[in-house]
């Protein structure tokens, strides 16, 4: 299914403050991303996978074809402000892309290391208040305590 690349529908839907009421439930996929990227606070950064994780349905190439789908001039949704899991910017498909990706977000304080890397402790987002997802109807994915993750010994 091939998603609508007007992003101006997102606007109708979800004011830009956090405690816009309208649930995203019925709307396609990319809208509901960009909501949530939109949630995203200045100085912060996510990842796709978070970001798809949030939305419930998604995959992380999915977010990052959304993001693509974004028209230059749509400022609406904070898109620098997603980035791989490594804490690193990824390349575009047509090349670029990065270094103005690097500039936005570190206009907004954000830093980066020699590795051109960002630490998730200190700039990561932990995602959009519980409130918020649940008047706009979305259900994520429970992400894993950090402990589960790491293997004894």
């Amino acid at each position: 299914m091939k998603e609508s690349r007007d992003t101006s529908e997102v606007s109708s839907l979800v004011d830009a403050s956090p405690d816009g009421g309208e649930s995203l439930r019925d709307t396609g996929r990319y809208p509901r991303i960009y909501a949530i990227i939109r949630q995203v606070p200045r100085g912060r950064i996510a990842t796709y996978g978070q970001i798809a994780a949030i939305e419930g349905n998604s995959t992380a190439r999915m977010v990052g074809y959304a993001l693509a789908a974004l028209s230059g001039s749509d400022r609406a949704v904070p898109w620098q402000r997603v980035l791989n899991r490594t804490g690193t910017l990824s390349e575009r498909s047509g090349g670029g892309g990065t270094s103005r990706q690097r500039r936005a977000l570190e206009a907004e304080g954000v830093l980066f290391d020699v590795n051109g890397r960002v630490d998730f402790d200190v700039f990561g987002w932990d995602g959009p208040d519980f409130d918020w997802l649940e008047r706009h109807g979305f259900h994520p994915a429970p992400r894993p305590h950090p402990s589960a993750r790491r293997r004894p010994g």
